[in-house]
């Protein structure tokens, strides 16, 4: 670009350079400013991101606490208990490993034989079974993975459905609890992030595998040292590690003898720990269901009668696929299919299924039962296409496969010392923790009191 001096017509190189120079420092300025302003954009939208991840891990892993409430003077003199689940312990673990504290534990106060789950013997329904006494198919737990034709929303184990109260039925026992004006508090079990009847545990964790034991641990001491107004007696605990082994190695494995030999060690420390509070706390240690090693060459596929989601919702569990019809026309027809493919596997309708299951038409309170059930035979299981399945599985019917069988031992003021009773159902878990904590039941249970008789003291 050339400028021209109007007045004699010449050109004005000088002047160009000049101007040509001034444009330079002006771009050059103004890509200062707008770096600079870019930058601080950046520096906050990253600030922010960082804020707001920090914010997260800090919700997951922060207690929550219901304020304003307190245990009343009569609940003040009740007894404390700790309830504990080690998910997928089967009933032989503890001999089986050598878990040397958890034995002498049990012999010191009531161990059974087996505790019995719940049909299906998976994670979900039984650890709900545990704390209403109710079966699945009352509770409205009936599988990991289910259908509500009511809600027309489907419920999984894995997202949010299990933090709303809308799917637990029965009265857990920390809600009848806190009804009864006794404090609670969880470090995780099913059903203790729902606001179930509009109540949470006065203290309560959102499920997280991040916060270590120790810490765990030393949060259940923290809670007893609170003031008696302020002090749960009633704490929740549960442990993954053992079935998370069970299911990617198996059973058998190294890998799963090196889990239950920490729990073990863990509840070593957490026995030890809490009598350093000097309170008369009585533990209860269960778990919902064993673990049993499957054929992972020959996977069971779902059937493409099963497979037709135009025709039906499916909710699929390697050890349970239920078959929600679209139209009611289908059942029979896709039933007597699936009836005559059938090779590994049982298939069941909705009204016919073994009776002491306590799992089908008449006892689905909820409508939350599939209309055709697809049942594998152990050892085999059903499998996603093109997977194979894990080693480890369990969900079978504990009447056939022993391996479901789980465990019970209690130890501390309030039981039976040295004693071994028989294997009893989990139902009758909830009487028991009633009487023991003095709470009135509020309404109609599965279970009964005959495992309250044989462990608590008179």
């Amino acid at each position: 670009m050339i400028y021209i001096n109007v007045q004699n017509g010449l050109e004005t190189k000088p002047k160009l350079l000049y101007q040509t120079i001034n444009l330079k420092t002006a771009l050059l300025l103004n890509f200062e400013r707008l770096f600079t302003k870019m930058k601080k954009q950046f520096l906050f939208t990253l600030g922010l991101c960082l804020s707001l991840f920090t914010y997260g891990q800090t919700v997951e892993n922060e207690q929550q606490v219901v304020e304003g409430r307190q245990n009343s003077a009569e609940q003040q003199q009740k007894p404390y208990v700790i309830m504990i689940s080690v998910d997928g312990f089967r009933y032989n673990y503890a001999e089986k490993y050598h878990a040397q504290n958890l034995l002498a534990l049990s012999k010191s106060g009531v161990k059974a034989k087996t505790m019995v789950p719940s049909y299906p013997s998976i994670t979900f329904p039984n650890h709900y079974t545990m704390v209403t006494g109710l079966y699945p198919s009352h509770s409205g737990l009936v599988s990991n993975r289910f259908y509500d034709r009511n809600f027309k929303q489907t419920y999984s184990y894995k997202g949010k459905t299990t933090t709303e109260g809308k799917w637990y039925g029965g009265t857990p026992l920390w809600v009848l609890a806190e009804q009864q004006q006794m404090l609670t508090a969880s470090f995780y079990w099913v059903g203790s992030e729902a606001d179930i009847k509009s109540t949470y545990p006065t203290y309560f964790y959102r499920y997280s595998e991040k916060i270590g034991i120790h810490e765990r641990i030393q949060t259940v001491v923290n809670w007893l040292k609170l003031p008696v107004e302020k002090r749960p007696h009633l704490i929740t605990f549960y442990f993954p590690e053992v079935d998370h082994a069970g299911h990617s190695y198996g059973p058998d494995a190294p890998e799963t003898r090196k889990q239950v030999l920490f729990i073990d060690s863990a509840i070593k420390e957490l026995n030890k720990a809490v009598k350093t509070t000097g309170l008369p706390v009585n533990f209860i240690l269960v778990s919902d269901h064993g673990m049993t090693p499957v054929d992972t060459q020959h996977p069971l596929r779902l059937p493409a009668a099963a497979a037709d989601s135009t025709k039906f919702t499916i909710a699929f569990e390697d050890i349970l696929v239920g078959l929600y019809a679209k139209d009611s026309t289908t059942i029979q027809s896709t039933y007597q299919t699936l009836k005559s493919q059938a090779k590994g596997y049982d298939v069941y309708l909705r009204n016919k299924t073994p009776k002491h299951w306590h799992y089908d038409a008449a006892n689905d309170r909820f409508n939350r039962i599939g209309d055709i059930l697809l049942v594998p035979r152990w050892p085999q299981v059903f499998a996603a296409a093109n997977r194979k399945p894990n080693p480890g599985a369990h969900g079978f019917d504990p009447k056939k496969v022993s391996d479901m069988k789980a465990i019970f031992y209690a130890w501390g003021p309030a039981f039976e010392e040295h004693k071994t009773i028989k294997p009893f159902k989990n139902i009758n878990l909830y009487p028991m923790v009633t009487q023991l904590l003095g709470l009135q039941i509020t309404e109609p249970v599965d279970g009964d009191d005959t495992l309250a008789k044989k462990v608590l003291k008179k």
